[in-house]
C-alpha cells in the first residue's frame, strides 16, 4: 500500500565554452555531490546522477526520459557554470514532474589565496543559477528552490522534505476513492466537483451501492473472521463495560468481517481510499468503525459522511509520510467541541468512530457502545488518546470556481482530565496562533469540520503540493493575523479565479 521504489534524478547544467577540462570537473563535482548526499542517510529516496547537460538536445532528452520513467519522481537541477537559459526552454515545456532548483556550488568557501579567472569561470553557480531561474520564472513553472551548500545538513534535510512532497505529487494521479453511498444530505462542505478534482489532482472518485460491497462482507468465511478477532484480542485491550463477553465478541466479529470484506473489494477494484455514510448502511449490521480504523492504519484514506476530498487527502498524506522513522501518525479528524477556559483553550477532536490508531499514545482498547445515528447495532471501535506535539490540520474545500487548501499549524496537548464516558478516540489541540485567531481565520477561509491530520508533515510540504497542483493555499500559523488574512483572501479571489 505504501512502499514505492521512487528515485530522483540530479541534472547539472553547463556548456562547452570553457573546454573539456572544465566539463570533466563539472561531472566529477556533481558525482561527488550525489554520492555524498546518498551517503548522508538523510534522503528518503535514492538520488541518481545524470550526465552534464550542455545543449537543448540533451536537456530535452533528460526531461522526456524522466517523464517516461515510472520510478523517477522528480528532477533536481543545478547550474555548475553558466548554462544559457534558452537551451532549457523546450525541455522545461515538455517536463511534467516535480522540479527542484538547488542553488548551490561545489566549493563552500572562496579560495582567497588561489582564486583566478579559470576558477571563476568554472564555479559560477551564482551566475548560472540566476540565468536558469529567470527562464523558469518567465515560463511560469512551479518549482521548489533550495539555497545553501550541498554538504550542509539543513540543505539535505530540506531536499529530503521536498522529496516527500514530490512523491505526493506523483502519487496524487494514482489515488482512487471508493464512495459507499452518497454525501450526507444537506451538508455543503463535503460536496464538491469530482470531475474538476480529477482534472486538478488526478483523483478518480467512484460510487458503489452499499449492498454491492456488503456482499463481500457477507461472503467472508467464518474462519477468517475468527482469526482476525483473535488478532484483535491479542493486540488491543478490551473494555467490556459490563457486557457479556460472548455478546461483546459477536459485535467485534461484525467489524472483522467488514474489515476483510472491504479490503478485498478495495484490492480487487484498486481503490486507495474509502468513504462511508451512516445514513446509508444497506445490509451492514454496524457502522464501520474498528474496520475503518484498521484500514486507515494500513494506509487507506478515509472520509466520513461522503467526504471524498478528505479521504483522498488522508491517503495522500499516508503516502507522503510512509517509512518516516518514528512517525507519530496520520488520520482523518473532525472538530467537535471547545474548551474555552482562559489559558486552557483548545478543540476536542474526534469522530463517531473512525480515528486512525497510528496517532495513539499509549494503550489502544476495543469498546462496543451504542450509536444514536445509523439505526444499527452497537458498533465496535478502537479508543485511545492521541500523542502530543506539533502537527498540521488540512482542509481541501471546493469554492465553486476553484479549490482552496487550508493548512493550520496546531499544538496537540493532553486533556486536563480523562473522559471515561466518551467512547471514542480523541485528540485535543490548540490551533496556531491561538484558539481565538486560529478559529476565526479557519472560518473566514471556509475550512471544513473534517480535516486530514498528521504529526509527520510540515505546512511547507503540504503547501508545496498545493502549489504544484495549481490551487490556492492558505496558511494559518503563528504569524497569522486577521487583517492580513482578509486581504490575502481578497487578493486570492482575483489571482485564482
Amino acid at each position: 500500500m505504501l512502499s514505492k521504489n521512487y528515485e530522483f534524478w540530479f541534472a547539472t547544467g553547463s556548456q562547452d565554452l570553457y573546454g573539456d577540462e572544465c566539463l570533466a570537473h563539472v561531472a566529477e563535482h556533481s558525482k561527488i555531490i550525489v554520492e555524498k548526499m546518498n551517503e548522508s542517510g538523510l534522503l528518503p529516496f535514492k538520488l541518481v546522477w545524470k550526465p552534464t547537460l550542455i545543449d537543448s538536445v540533451s536537456i530535452r532528452k533528460l526531461f522526456n526520459d524522466a517523464n517516461a520513467d515510472d520510478n523517477c519522481a522528480g528532477v533536481i537541477t543545478w547550474m555548475h557554470t553558466f548554462s544559457p537559459a534558452k537551451s532549457w526552454i523546450l525541455g522545461l515545456q515538455e517536463y511534467r514532474k516535480p522540479l527542484l532548483h538547488l542553488h548551490t556550488q561545489f566549493n563552500e568557501e572562496i579560495p582567497y589565496d588561489t582564486i583566478d579567472m579559470d576558477f571563476m569561470n568554472e564555479n559560477q553557480s551564482a551566475h548560472g543559477d540566476r540565468e536558469y531561474g529567470h527562464i523558469v520564472s518567465r515560463m511560469g513553472i512551479e518549482r521548489k528552490i533550495i539555497v545553501g551548500h550541498w554538504s550542509h545538513e539543513r540543505v539535505i534535510k530540506r531536499i529530503a522534505s521536498w522529496m516527500r512532497t514530490a512523491v505526493g505529487i506523483a502519487e496524487s494521479s494514482h489515488i482512487r476513492v471508493l464512495r459507499i453511498a452518497d454525501n450526507m444530505r444537506n451538508v455543503a462542505v463535503t460536496e464538491g466537483d469530482k470531475v474538476e478534482a480529477q482534472i486538478k489532482f488526478g483523483w478518480e472518485i467512484d460510487a458503489y451501492p452499499v449492498n454491492e460491497i456488503y456482499e463481500y462482507v457477507n461472503d467472508v468465511p467464518a474462519g477468517e473472521v475468527e482469526a482476525l478477532v483473535e488478532e484483535y484480542y491479542s493486540k488491543y485491550d478490551l473494555i467490556l463495560d459490563g457486557r457479556d463477553e460472548k455478546e461483546f465478541r459477536r459485535h467485534v466479529a461484525v467489524q472483522a468481517a467488514i474489515e476483510i470484506g472491504f479490503e478485498k473489494f478495495l484490492k480487487e477494484k484498486n481503490y486507495h481510499a474509502i468513504v462511508t455514510h451512516f445514513g446509508d448502511l444497506g445490509n451492514l449490521k454496524q457502522l464501520p468503525g474498528l474496520a475503518i480504523q484498521r484500514l486507515m492504519e494500513k494506509g487507506y484514506g478515509f472520509g466520513a459522511e461522503g467526504d471524498w476530498k478528505t479521504a483522498a487527502m488522508v491517503r495522500l498524506m499516508k503516502i507522503m509520510t510512509a517509512d518516516i522513522k518514528d512517525a507519530k501518525g496520520t488520520s482523518f479528524m473532525e472538530d467537535y467541541t471547545y474548551n474555552l477556559v482562559p489559558g486552557k483553550e483548545g478543540i476536542l477532536q474526534a469522530h463517531m468512530l473512525e480515528i486512525c490508531p497510528s496517532i495513539s499514545d499509549g494503550p489502544v482498547a476495543i469498546r462496543v457502545c451504542p450509536l444514536s445515528m445509523g439505526e444499527r447495532e452497537d458498533p465496535a471501535r478502537l479508543v485511545f488518546t492521541a500523542k502530543t506535539g506539533p502537527a498540521i490540520a488540512v482542509s481541501l474545500i471546493d469554492l465553486g470556481n476553484r479549490f482552496r487548501l487550508i493548512v493550520n499549524d496546531v499544538e496537540c496537548k493532553k486533556t486536563e482530565k480523562p473522559m471515561p464516558k466518551l467512547p471514542v478516540a480523541t485528540a485535543f489541540w490548540t490551533p496556531m496562533p491561538n484558539l481565538e485567531v486560529g478559529a476565526e481565520a479557519w472560518i473566514l477561509a471556509g475550512g471544513a469540520h473534517h480535516t486530514a491530520f498528521t504529526y509527520d508533515l510540515t505546512a511547507e510540504q503540504i503547501g508545496d503540493w498545493g502549489a504544484a497542483m495549481g490551487i490556492e493555499v492558505v496558511y494559518i500559523d503563528k504569524d497569522t493575523n486577521i487583517k492580513d488574512l482578509k486581504n490575502q483572501l481578497l487578493w486570492n479571489s482575483v489571482a485564482f479565479r
